[in-house]
């Protein structure tokens, strides 16, 4: 597919932006004029200003005596770099590459490969894109062509039609002056002093002749403009390798229809993911809205996955968090971090699935999705058999274990982080306990198992040895209790829970 390019000019960048702010500038001639070497020059000027020849760079005083009562504002460094990155950033919508013009700075050239579709064809996108920013209240001229350079040249220069039919760049820019190749003025200065006043006069110039006479960066722009050279954009952002896109025809306000959106979007790029045996890891849906603004929400998986279903599932888990104001235009939706999926092998019978059960994996990632990474938690087994030490917190849930879990002894389901002392009544020594007290509560012993002796890791810390009992009072709820020592019959404090079963 031939490549192309959209170059957008904001003929009075500075003041339309400045009249949109104070609209009663609009009946006033007015100038930005910031310091140079002493004395203050006129950097931008109004449609006004310029219907009195006041033109950037002559000396404020010098638009004053031309133009009686023009308005002299100051113009601060990088003001107009700041605004094309905001434009830029609203033509994402347009275009997912966009560059700010770098040569001129009043200006954002697009990317528009396989975009024009989209609006219906590139007529009715350029049309769009200019009447949009005109609502805004922007002056701008557009050019569609197969070079950056081109469509530069035709959107400035260009006195027909801004569009430049697909193979007809170099055609079109013979007729044009050479300013529309982005070179330096005393380049130009010499090309006119030599009578050549249009691009064709010099265009098919044997190149060593045009590089002794004008330099390389000349024929490099030549070169770029007729696509004979390659010039790659500096994008605003850096493109996604799996990004869809999908503008609508009447802006969206519903559940309903932002729900089919994701849908049409996860079925596009979940076919390329799984075409290439990738997952999902983590993704964003950006929502477009007619004013301008924009409505995200963000999704992760602990594995990779191409499931539509699934990742709808926790898509549709945030988008009550959408705010579409006056409507969606246009949806975006990202894989920032994919990771190849891997299928295990499942076996017929399989008592303990885990993590390698798909339907596990899933139930977590929506858990995850609806309170938070945070509330799920995932323990491996250490090289430890004091309890606090016995197992640690994986730093993901698919970090791997080096060793499986001890099932010979029962374990509570719950450890506590911190064993809590509780007051006993033990009949006979190295027996388990008849009832307990446990914040405040009385606890009638039923069942009991143990003791389980658990002796301390002397070689980490000194201490007493633990004396572990199961169990069961009257209502059912069973503890993991221990004595820490031996047995001290005026020495109930020597008691703890530090766990519970299910």
């Amino acid at each position: 597919m031939q490549r192309r390019y959209i170059s957008i000019w904001f003929v009075h960048l500075l003041s339309d932006w400045q009249v949109i702010r104070r609209p009663e500038l609009k009946e006033v001639p007015f100038v930005f004029a910031a310091p140079d070497h002493g004395r203050m020059l006129v950097t931008a000027v109004s449609p006004l200003a310029a219907g009195h020849d006041v033109v950037p760079g002559m000396p404020a005083a010098d638009a004053k005596a031309i133009c009686p009562g023009v308005e002299v504002l100051d113009d601060k460094a990088g003001r107009a770099g700041k605004l094309l990155k905001g434009l830029g950033e609203y033509c994402i919508r347009y275009a997912p590459i966009v560059s700010i013009d770098e040569f001129s700075m009043d200006g954002l050239i697009l990317e528009v490969t396989g975009c024009a579709h989209l609006w219906g064809g590139e007529l009715a996108y350029v049309k769009e894109i200019v009447s949009r920013f005109k609502g805004k209240g922007y002056t701008v001229r557009l050019a569609i062509a197969d070079t950056p350079g081109a469509a530069w040249a035709v959107s400035r220069f260009g006195k027909v039609t801004p569009l430049v039919a697909v193979g007809a760049h170099v055609e079109t820019l013979q007729v044009l002056p050479p300013e529309a190749l982005r070179i330096e003025a005393h380049i130009l200065a010499k090309l006119k002093k030599l009578g050549f006043y249009q691009i064709r006069s010099f265009m098919n110039m044997p190149r060593s002749v045009l590089r002794r006479r004008f330099g390389e960066n000349f024929l490099l722009r030549l070169g770029q403009a007729l696509g004979t050279e390659d010039e790659p954009l500096q994008a605003l952002r850096q493109p996604v390798p799996f990004r869809e896109r999908l503008a609508v025809l009447e802006p969206i306000k519903t559940k309903t229809g932002i729900e089919i959106a994701i849908t049409r979007l996860l079925e596009v790029l979940c076919k390329r993911l799984q075409h290439e045996g990738l997952g999902l890891r983590s993704g964003i849906l950006t929502g477009y809205r007619i004013d301008s603004k924009l409505v995200q929400i963000a999704i992760g998986t602990n594995v990779a996955s191409h499931s539509v279903e699934h990742l709808f599932k926790l898509f549709q888990l945030k988008i009550e968090q959408i705010k579409p104001g006056l409507g969606i235009e246009l949806f975006e939706l990202e894989a920032l971090k994919v990771n190849p999926v891997e299928v295990p092998q499942e076996a017929l019978w399989n008592s303990k699935p885990g993590l390698n059960n798909k339907s596990v994996l899933e139930l977590i990632d929506r858990v995850s999705g609806k309170l938070g990474p945070a509330a799920v938690h995932r323990y491996i087994p250490e090289a430890h058999y004091w309890p606090e030490r016995s197992a640690s917190q994986a730093r993901s849930l698919t970090e791997l274990r080096l060793r499986d879990w001890s099932t010979d002894k029962p374990r509570p389901t719950e450890l506590l982080p911190r064993p809590e002392a509780i007051q006993v009544m033990a009949l006979i020594p190295d027996h388990p306990p008849k009832f307990f007290i446990y914040k405040g509560e009385h606890h009638q012993v039923v069942k009991a198992d143990g003791p389980e002796r658990i002796e301390r890791e002397w070689w980490l810390d000194p201490g007493e040895h633990r004396d572990y009992y199961r169990v069961e009072d009257a209502t059912g709820r069973r503890y993991w209790l221990y004595r820490s020592g031996h047995y001290g019959a005026s020495q109930s404090f020597q008691w703890f829970v530090h766990g519970f079963f299910a």
